[in-house]
């Protein structure tokens, strides 16, 4: 899904995996606020200063992947867990 706001979090796969050394967008995630369950490539992610992923549920920000130069950095602010997909 994507509209001139936001795109899905299918848009951080690459760093993700970068960071993760895995692919993670078949990760799932629960929301710290609404406890909701979701697969990080369902996740909204607004474009700015870094990519801010929300859940699609409440709006509620999960994750912030800044990436300067070579580095990755990755803020979990709202993650209650997170589950790589099965292999």
């Amino acid at each position: 899904m994507t509209d001139e706001t936001h795109l899905d979090g299918n848009a951080l796969g690459r760093p993700l995996l970068e960071f993760f050394g895995q692919e993670m967008t078949h990760a799932r995630g629960c929301c710290d606020s609404c406890g909701t369950v979701h697969q990080l490539g369902e996740m909204l992610v607004y474009r700015g200063a870094g990519d801010v992923m929300r859940c699609p549920t409440c709006s509620n920000v999960v994750f912030v992947v800044a990436t300067t130069g070579e580095r990755t950095r990755v803020y979990l602010s709202a993650v209650r867990w997170l589950e790589p997909a099965a292999r």
